[in-house]
């Protein structure tokens, strides 16, 4: 199980502002520390997390954060109009578009998504993949 996924920042008021857009609304709280940004889902007391947490902190090394080449990260809405809403959210939020949220044949009938870059230039992917979506417009 992952744990958590960690990525750097230059700029973590750019990145708070981008990431509180998408991940607050999808139940993930927000710490800020010194060391930067720990979004986290709630856990009941005496359980153990589900999900992985998600920080975002400067370099350990001191140089310029880079996106990952190849590498993306997912997070699961819970239908597609929330896809979309927090698709533009995080859009007016510093992100740039990567794909707008709609069906993507390859992955099947039922995968809906929409592809961002935060500030950084990290790859983002909000889906919903529920097939008893009162949303749905396929």
């Amino acid at each position: 199980m992952i744990a958590y996924v960690t990525i750097g920042a230059d700029d973590l008021d750019r990145a708070q502002r981008f990431y509180s857009a998408l991940l607050i609304p999808l139940g993930y709280g927000l710490e800020i520390g010194p060391e930067g940004l720990s979004f986290a889902l709630p856990v009941p007391h005496g359980q153990t997390p589900v999900h992985p947490e998600f920080y975002v902190k400067p370099t350990f090394n001191g140089a310029p954060a880079t996106a990952g080449n190849g590498s993306m990260t997912a997070f699961e809405a819970s239908d597609q109009a929330q896809v979309r809403t927090l698709h533009a959210a995080a859009l007016s939020a510093g992100g740039t578009d990567e794909g707008a949220p709609g069906f993507r044949p390859d992955y099947g009938p039922r995968f809906y998504v929409g592809y961002l870059r935060d500030p950084q230039g990290n790859k983002i992917a909000l889906f919903s993949s529920n097939p008893n979506d009162p949303s749905r417009n396929d």
